[in-house]
């Protein structure tokens, strides 16, 4: 019975349509592990079956090489180790590590690929930091080519970078017998990111997938609520405002050159939440004053958790939960907090919807903020990133409503 059960896991990591597998990649965050209380998250908390591919995040660069960030990713009891570790329960499961991230800023990076022997040292101790870790492929989640002190000509230089890499991954393979190491992406879903850091045809030839990280298209940082991730626009914004979307973005990239099975759709599993100037005044688009105040476990303000929106906000039937019918997601509102976010119906919408643009899968931020103890949100563990297996499945739900 046991056999029985384990072949029937090892089938349902491939999900396929007119001969495609879908990609699931999902984001695992070496800080989750400070959190707060039921917040905290570690590798043992992940279901190795819910994705195809993990992210480890994040790694960051010592003198043009790949190093650990946190002070206990490394070492047989690592997350490196522990994450890699799955591999056993699942051996269909993929590893990389992804290097960068917001807080990395540009600088290593752009110091990086000044000149081609520094990116032939990166990409030469690459291979073997990979190799000795366990890992199946590399990430680049560079924030961003061209932009954020990143000089234009680095635009050219990612190409380059990407192009060496790949080069040096099919060598290796061929030298050793081993399988080639996977060389992925995480890039902008902002027109003006994306122009001046990308040339996207280019490096869609040596990337395996891309991770469109189609999220945090509003936030805290602006004047006016808007939401995290919408699907759509809506017909009130202007013309710029219309690009701040999943579906503009994703058929941007596949007009500049990204083939469409190529790349992977980024969902969220968080909010972004804003404090209202007028309580009365709650709609989509109204005046803020700002970041709404800190979860109590993610501990950012104007950034919450799913299972934090579902513990103090939906649950305890005290705020108003809203549907915005043009943009497909939910917000909620109280006072003068206001969150817009992604719930189970507004991820099976993208899904559906990925689905018919033929694009390559789902990817998702992260882990560690779906309720992955179960004990938030009523629906088991990991709602949302289960709803969106689902819904690569054909499993459908019809219901807009959220507690």
């Amino acid at each position: 019975m046991a056999v029985v059960y384990y072949c029937l896991c090892l089938l349902a990591v491939l999900y396929v349509a007119d001969g495609f597998v879908y990609k699931r990649v999902c984001y695992y965050t070496n800080w989750s592990q400070y959190r707060k209380g039921a917040g905290k998250f570690f590798p043992e908390s992940i279901d190795p079956f819910l994705c195809t591919h993990i992210n480890y995040a994040f790694a960051t660069m010592k003198n043009h090489k790949l190093a650990p960030f946190e002070w206990n990713d490394e070492g047989a009891t690592g997350g490196y180790a522990r994450v890699n570790a799955l591999k056993k329960k699942n051996p269909k499961l993929k590893t990389l590590l992804s290097v960068g991230g917001w807080n990395f800023g540009t600088l290593k990076m752009t110091a990086m690929m000044k000149t081609r022997a520094n990116m032939n040292l990166f990409t030469r101790t690459s291979i073997k930091f990979l190799r000795d870790r366990n890992f199946d492929g590399l990430d680049l989640d560079f924030e961003y080519p061209g932009s954020r002190g990143s000089p234009s000509t680095d635009k050219h230089k990612f190409t380059v970078l990407l192009s060496t890499l790949k080069k040096a991954f099919i060598a290796e393979a061929k030298r050793t017998g081993k399988p080639r190491l996977l060389l992925t992406a995480a890039v902008s879903a902002g027109k003006t990111t994306i122009d001046a850091g990308y040339e996207v045809k280019a490096i869609s030839r040596y990337l395996d997938f891309i991770n469109l990280m189609s999220y945090d298209l509003h936030g805290g940082w602006e004047s006016k609520t808007g939401f995290n991730a919408p699907l759509y626009s809506r017909r009130s914004e202007a013309a710029w405002q219309k690009q701040l979307n999943v579906a503009w973005a994703a058929t941007y990239w596949v007009r500049r050159g990204c083939p469409s099975r190529k790349l992977v759709i980024g969902m969220a599993t968080y909010g972004r939440a804003f404090k209202l100037r007028n309580p009365a005044s709650h709609g989509v688009g109204v005046r803020t004053t700002g970041a709404a105040p800190v979860g109590p476990f993610t501990g950012e303000s104007g950034f919450y958790a799913y299972y934090e929106i579902c513990k103090n906000f939906i649950k305890g039937n005290e705020w108003n939960v809203k549907w915005d019918n043009e943009q497909k997601v939910p917000y909620a509102h109280k006072g003068n907090v206001w969150v817009g976010y992604d719930n189970e119906y507004s991820l099976q919408l993208k899904v559906k919807w990925l689905k018919s643009k033929r694009l390559g899968g789902w990817m998702v931020w992260d882990f560690d903020l779906d309720d992955f103890t179960g004990q938030f949100c009523g629906a088991g563990k990991f709602p949302l990133i289960k709803r969106l297996n689902k819904a690569l499945k054909g499993v459908t739900i019809t219901t807009t409503t959220f507690k």
